[in-house]
């Protein structure tokens, strides 16, 4: 569990810059965004039905991040599908549990919404990360998807 309170919320408008700087996390390499394009990008997402990013706080200070994507789907009796892509935790933050404190949100928000699977795809192969998706409760499948189901 964490050490400090923490809370998790939809990412808003103002939350751009404290997401630019835990997705350098994510991908170190990765060469800046130009403003006006992550603006526009942004906005895009924030506008995009089913679709949210989980800012997680403790203390007011941005430590996680998780996005949700919420699918309509005509099979499964209408039940939709959900994928959580872009997880990090700001790397001063590790190991204190808000990670998985995201992703059981993440995931409790899908079953809300009545998805019939929760699906993550890891681009990771470091077995510390696929260890704390399988801690999370996802499974791993031969392509790499992890899969978790309600219950």
């Amino acid at each position: 569990m964490p050490k400090r309170d923490i809370l998790i919320r939809s990412a808003g408008p103002n939350d751009l810059l404290a997401l630019l700087d835990l997705y350098h996390h994510l991908n170190p390499d990765d060469p800046a965004i130009d403003p006006a394009r992550a603006n526009e990008r942004f906005a895009a997402i924030l506008a995009q039905p089913g679709m949210t990013i989980f800012i997680a706080l403790a203390d007011d200070v941005p430590v996680a991040s998780a996005t949700l994507i919420i699918t309509p789907n005509p099979t499964r009796n209408g039940a939709p599908y959900a994928l959580i892509e872009n997880v990090i935790t700001h790397a001063d933050h590790r190991r204190k549990g808000y990670g998985g404190a995201l992703i059981r949100h993440a995931c409790a928000t899908a079953w809300e919404e009545n998805c019939y699977k929760v699906m993550l795809l890891a681009g990771s192969k470091n077995p510390e990360t696929l260890r704390f998706y399988e801690n999370c409760g996802f499974m791993r499948d031969k392509t790499g998807c992890q899969i978790r189901r309600p219950g």
